[in-house]
């Protein structure tokens, strides 16, 4: 065990910890297609200490997304790739577990970016303090984060979804998605979801409540959202790329509006895909039907950031939005659980418990469900 001691020139707090080792899972090799467990490897490293102007932190939340599998590849994207031999990177929730900064104190429970490990340092510039009363702190990973911020912006300004339209949302069971349909449906509008698989497809009917669910991976996708679009697609929050989009150009409507947040179907091609080359096609529709077709990254909209907050906090505490976490425990299982999510197999906002804050239900083993609820 280490102890920092508190000292007359430095602002320091501390606290005994239970070990001194931080577990931290890095890259091992670069992925060719699929990744495999193969491409990560756990090491055991010291905890280290906070040198001056540093906090130093414990995981205890971390949250897993399919941008991850773009952060893999030896080419920059909108953030360079992590190095074979780094630690993969993450947004957590941790605790300040010591400090010798002045703006963090012992306990402190903060938004930061420490990537796939159990213990990290920072200087406070990439750190966001949280609400320390928080009931769920995993919010800041999820409805209350990045995803929620990327529905609010995406939707609500780029799609502009009004009362009688008809929204389609491309993969409606994860974090992203199942929000986009939730924000829409008070507009009054007609929404339409997409899902991955039968289990999913019942799981968004029951507690979800939209007007039509769609496998993707069906026979006939496009003669069923044809039949479910009979008025064809207004706005189209695309967050998969692959055969719903190639389903949903032909119902859009002129004036149509496309959020792009990202293209999750193409993430492990190593080519060209397969079939017609469809860009002709795009060109087309979009330039005859006066589409809106934007890409986005919220870190462009970060003046709006205190309004979305406000306003989603509003809409979780008022029943309005349903929350859906895939809570797996434990570190060591975040490679296998970032593979089920890039395959399609999480439901909901895929977070890794790293540590215990508070006493949680278990649900499957090791992982935790926490189902749909307006807390």
């Amino acid at each position: 065990m280490q102890l920092l001691t508190q000292s007359a020139s430095e602002n320091v707090h501390t606290k005994l910890r239970s070990d001194s080792v931080n577990r931290r899972i890095v890259l091992n090799s670069r992925p060719v297609g699929a990744p495999s467990s193969a491409n990560f490897r756990l090491e055991e490293l010291a905890v280290p200490a906070p040198s001056g102007g540093q906090v130093l932190m414990r995981t205890l939340y971390l949250s897993l997304a399919p941008y991850m599998r773009g952060r893999m590849i030896d080419a920059p994207t909108y953030a360079a790739p992590v190095a074979v031999g780094e630690v993969m990177a993450g947004r957590t929730v941790s605790r300040v577990e010591a400090s010798r900064h002045p703006d963090y104190q012992l306990g402190d429970l903060v938004l930061g970016y420490n990537g796939w490990q159990q213990y990290a340092l920072s200087d406070g510039t990439d750190l966001a303090k949280l609400d320390a009363r928080m009931a769920r702190p995993s919010l800041a990973l999820g409805a209350l984060g990045v995803p929620g911020f990327t529905v609010y912006v995406g939707l609500l300004d780029i799609g502009k979804p009004k009362a009688g339209e008809t929204v389609v949302v491309a993969s409606a069971s994860g974090a992203i998605g199942s929000l986009a349909g939730q924000i829409a449906k008070p507009k009054g509008c007609r929404v339409v979801v997409l899902v991955g698989s039968a289990d999913k497809r019942r799981l968004v009917i029951e507690e979800l409540g939209f007007d039509a669910c769609i496998e993707r991976r069906s026979a006939g996708l496009s003669e069923q959202l044809a039949a479910a679009c009979p008025n064809g697609i207004d706005v189209y929050f695309e967050n998969a790329g692959g055969a719903a989009l190639d389903a949903v150009l032909a119902l859009l409507n002129v004036g149509a509006r496309v959020p792009l947040t990202r293209l999750m179907a193409y993430y492990n091609d190593t080519g060209l895909p397969a079939g017609s080359n469809r860009l002709r096609l795009l060109a087309r529709t979009l330039h005859t039907r006066r589409i809106k077709m934007q890409g986005f990254f919220i870190s462009d909209y970060r003046h709006r950031y205190g309004e979305f907050f406000t306003q989603m906090s509003t809409w979780v505490e008022d029943g309005r939005v349903k929350l859906r976490e895939d809570i797996v425990a434990g570190l060591e299982n975040a490679p296998q659980a970032l593979i089920g999510l890039l395959e399609g197999k999480r439901f909901g906002k895929l977070i890794i418990r790293v540590a215990n804050d508070k006493p949680a239900r278990t649900h499957e083993g090791s992982d935790e469900s926490h189902r749909p609820d307006s807390r």
